[in-house]
């Protein structure tokens, strides 16, 4: 059965999330705020600051780009750096006062944005939404999700005597 990418279910969530994406790059330009810095923003603790190393998990990000990201942040003078009292291994960031004006429009714009979708979807639909987020993350979190594939493909490959590296 050939599926046209309109009908599958990465095209939609990536192209969904692309538009969110815009959205708050649009909206946070005229404050130099992007989707992303707004995001590492909003997971940083006011009071407490955060672990660097607990940051990228929490976006889903890798530690490399968080890096660079928090590296132009503090530039801004959005956050700043200090040991871990109780771990001197350990560096937390803190959120400057600049970053914390920062931080509140990415909080509004997000709570603005989430409002208006609560207001339009009824929310036994968007209960059903993120049930199907849910199930669809455990599908992604599956180990051997592309064993058989991988296996179905090694089959096609050695009969038809192509080579394929692993």
């Amino acid at each position: 059965m050939r599926m046209k990418r309109e009908e599958t279910v990465d095209y939609n969530i990536k192209g969904l999330w692309h538009s969110i994406s815009r959205m708050y790059n649009q909206f946070g330009a005229k404050y130099d705020i992007t989707a992303s810095t707004g995001f590492v923003l909003l997971n940083i603790d006011v009071e407490n600051g955060t672990p660097a190393t607990k940051i990228a998990p929490l976006l889903g990000m890798e530690s490399r780009s968080l890096t660079r990201m928090l590296k132009a942040m503090e530039e801004k003078n959005w956050v700043y750096r200090e040991k871990d009292p109780t771990d001197g291994r350990s560096v937390r960031i803190f959120l400057s006062d600049l970053g914390k004006e920062k931080r509140e429009l990415s909080r509004r714009a997000v709570r603005e944005f989430n409002s208006k979708v609560r207001n339009l979807v009824p929310s036994d639909k968007l209960g059903d939404f993120f049930k199907v987020l849910s199930t669809i993350n455990e599908i992604v979190d599956e180990p051997s999700l592309f064993d058989k594939v991988a296996e179905q493909i090694s089959e096609e490959f050695a009969s038809s005597g192509l080579v394929h590296n692993q």
